[in-house]
């Protein structure tokens, strides 16, 4: 079976900060946090600057890394306006993701013309 992380709230799809920390200590890196004007905590890969920013974005929702943290700290590992959650899909089985106001859920891909 496919493990993928989905968010199951409207809002969208985040990782807290600690999640983020867990996620950069099991792929081996130094993330290195700065809080900006707004109160939001920023990721950088070893050091502050555009190049080295890292964000929930850059990882990929079936991301082994990324199911690990959500298994080993739960809620814990909820953002902000977000609940996830690891859904189990086939193998073999080719999925997208498909969302509405933030809430998430996969689906099977399949053909569309329009």
């Amino acid at each position: 079976m496919q493990k993928i992380v989905i968010n199951r709230c409207h809002g969208g799809f985040s990782l807290s900060d600690e999640a983020m920390k867990l996620y950069g200590k099991l792929a081996g890196w130094t993330l290195v946090a700065e809080i900006d004007k707004y109160g939001f905590t920023n990721f950088y890969r070893d050091s502050v600057g555009d190049g080295n920013y890292f964000g929930n974005h850059n990882i990929e929702r079936d991301d082994p890394l990324l199911v690990q943290v959500l298994e080993q700290l739960g809620s814990k590992a909820d953002g902000r306006y977000a609940k996830l959650k690891v859904v189990e899909v086939p193998d073999g089985v080719c999925w997208t993701l498909e969302e509405y106001d933030g809430l998430e859920w996969v689906a099977e891909t399949h053909r569309t013309w329009s």
